[in-house]
C-alpha cells in the first residue's frame, strides 16, 4: 500500500520583493493563453474570420466574465451568507473564492458582448470557446492540487494522497487530479476531435456537449470529493452544491443538442473543401 504519499508542494511559485506569484495565478494565465491559441487554430480550420483585433476583444471579454462571474458565484452558491455580513470581503481576491458554474455564466454573458462586438454569431463564438475551455480547467485542477484544496473523501486505495492541515493526515482521493483529467484532457479530446469533422458540426453542437459532459463528470467526481466545509451535503446528506449547479448543465446541454440538430445552422464564415 502507499497510503504514505505526501503533498508537501508550495503554493507560491516565486516571491520577489512584495511581488507574490502563486501556481493559481500562473494556471489562470497558462489557461488563457492556450485557449487563445486553440481558438485561433480551429477559427481558421473551420473559416472563421477571427483576426488578431478579435481575438483580444474576445479573450478580454471572457476574463471579465470569467473572474467576476466566478467570484459573484462563489459569493452567491457558496458563501454560506458569508459575504452578506462582510460585503467588501467580496472583492478580497486575494483571500481565494471562485466559482466554475459562476465563471462559466460569467463567459457565457460576456460572449453576448464579444460576439457583438466582433460581428461572430454568438453561438459559433460559444462553440470555439468551449473547445477551448477544458485546457483552463485542466490547469486549474492542477493548481487545486498544489494548494492542498478541494481534497476528495478518506480512502484505502493506493494513491491515496495526504493532505494534511485541514484535511488532516488521513489519506484521500486527489479529487483534483481526477478532475484534471475528466474536465481537462478528457473533455478537451472529444471536442477537438469533433472539431476536426469535415464540414464543422452546427453552431451550438460543441456548447451542448461542452454542458452536458461536463455537467455529467462533475455530478460523477462530487461522489468522492468532500463538500465545501461551510456547506456540507445538503438534502438528506448525499447531494452537493456542486452536484446542484451541475444537473441543470446538463440539461441545458440536451436541450442546445437537440437546437443545433434542428436549426443546422452551418459555423460562420465556412466555406467547404
Amino acid at each position: 500500500m502507499l497510503n504514505d504519499i505526501y503533498q508537501n508542494l508550495d503554493p507560491v511559485l516565486f516571491s520577489f520583493g512584495p511581488l507574490t506569484v502563486r501556481w493559481y495565478g500562473v494556471a489562470y494565465v497558462l489557461g488563457f493563453v492556450c485557449a487563445a491559441l486553440v481558438i485561433w487554430r480551429v477559427s481558421r480550420r473551420w473559416r472563421v474570420r477571427v483576426d488578431a483585433d478579435s481575438l483580444l476583444t474576445i479573450m478580454f471579454c471572457v476574463i471579465v466574465g470569467v473572474i467576476v462571474g466566478g467570484r459573484l458565484g462563489y459569493v452567491l452558491f457558496y458563501g454560506n451568507g458569508y459575504y452578506f455580513s462582510h460585503p467588501l470581503e467580496v472583492f478580497a481576491f486575494n483571500q481565494g473564492g471562485m466559482s466554475f458554474h459562476g465563471g462559466l455564466v460569467g463567459a457565457l454573458l460576456s460572449g453576448i458582448v464579444a460576439a457583438r462586438l466582433t460581428g461572430i454569431p454568438y453561438l459559433t463564438l460559444a462553440d470555439l470557446g468551449c473547445i477551448a475551455a477544458p485546457i483552463g480547467l485542466f490547469f486549474g485542477r492542477c493548481a487545486n492540487f498544489v494548494n492542498g484544496e478541494l481534497w476528495g473523501a478518506p480512502t484505502d486505495l493506493p494513491w491515496g494522497v495526504v493532505f494534511g492541515g485541514a484535511a488532516g493526515t488521513m489519506p484521500r482521493h486527489p479529487s483534483q487530479l481526477y478532475e484534471a483529467l475528466l474536465e481537462g484532457v478528457v473533455l478537451f479530446a472529444v471536442l477537438f476531435a469533433l472539431s476536426r469533422k469535415r464540414p464543422p458540426r452546427a453552431r451550438g453542437t460543441f456548447l451542448g456537449v461542452f454542458l452536458v459532459l461536463y455537467g455529467t463528470f462533475r455530478f460523477l467526481m462530487e461522489f468522492v470529493r468532500e463538500p465545501d466545509v461551510q456547506l456540507g451535503y445538503l438534502w438528506g446528506g448525499w447531494l452537493t452544491m456542486g452536484q446542484l449547479l451541475s444537473l441543470p448543465l446538463v440539461l441545458v446541454g440536451v436541450g442546445v443538442l437537440v437546437y443545433a440538430c434542428v436549426a443546422k445552422r452551418p459555423q460562420e464564415g465556412l466555406r467547404e473543401s
